[in-house]
C-alpha cells in the first residue's frame, strides 16, 4: 500500500495540487447519480462509471452517495453500496468482487493531527483495501489505513481500527473478533 499522504485543506493547497476541479467533478457526478430514479439503470452505471477510478461488472449504488474525488475508487464486480454511503477518498479505497456495503457506512481514508493547534491546518490520508465477498454492515465506520481480509464480515455500528483477517466476523466499537466464518 501507498505511504500516508499529509494535505492542507485550504483553497490554496487545493488549487496548487490540481484537486479544486476534480471535487468539482466529483460533486457534480455524485448529485447527479443521488438524483437519478432506480428506473435509469444505463445512466446510472455510466455515472458510477464516470465518477470512479475502475469499476467491475454489475456496480449498484442506492441513493446518498458522497465521495470527494472519486478516482481514488475502485470497486470489483458485483459492488453494493446501501444508502447514504460516504467514502473520503484523498487516498485510494479498493473494494473487491462481490462485496455488499449496508446503508449509511462510512469509509474514511482521512483523519486529522491530535494536536489542537494543528489540527484544523492538516489532515492525512491512508489507503483502504476491502478483499473479495465481504459484508460490511449497516453504522459501521471503517478508518484510515485498514485492510479487511477477503470473506469477512464487519457487524453493523462497528468502528474498525485495526485489520480484519480473512474469513472472521468483527463488531463493535472498536471492532474486535467476534468468530472465525467457516466455508
Amino acid at each position: 500500500m501507498a505511504n500516508e499522504i499529509t494535505y492542507e485543506r485550504n483553497l490554496e493547497f487545493l488549487m496548487e495540487n490540481g484537486l479544486i476541479e476534480p471535487m468539482i467533478k466529483a460533486d457534480l457526478l455524485t448529485k447527479r447519480l443521488n438524483n437519478l430514479p432506480i428506473s435509469e439503470q444505463e445512466d446510472i452505471l455510466k455515472t458510477i462509471k464516470e465518477l470512479f477510478g475502475s469499476v467491475g461488472k454489475n456496480p449498484s449504488i442506492s441513493s446518498g452517495f458522497h465521495c470527494d474525488l472519486g478516482y481514488n475508487i475502485h470497486v470489483g464486480d458485483n459492488f453494493y453500496a446501501g444508502y447514504n454511503c460516504v467514502m473520503l477518498d484523498y487516498a485510494e479505497i479498493k473494494i473487491g468482487d462481490n462485496c455488499l456495503i449496508g446503508p449509511n457506512v462510512g469509509i474514511y481514508t482521512t483523519g486529522h493531527n491530535l494536536n489542537p493547534v494543528e489540527r484544523y491546518k492538516t489532515g492525512f490520508a491512508k489507503p483502504i483495501k476491502i478483499g473479495n465477498n465481504v459484508w460490511i454492515g449497516g453504522n459501521t465506520c471503517i478508518m484510515p489505513g485498514v485492510r479487511i481480509g477477503d470473506n469477512s464480515v464487519i457487524g453493523a455500528g462497528s468502528v474498525v481500527i485495526k485489520d480484519v483477517l480473512p474469513n472472521t466476523m468483527v463488531a463493535g466499537n472498536p471492532a474486535r473478533f467476534i468468530k472465525d466464518i467457516m466455508d
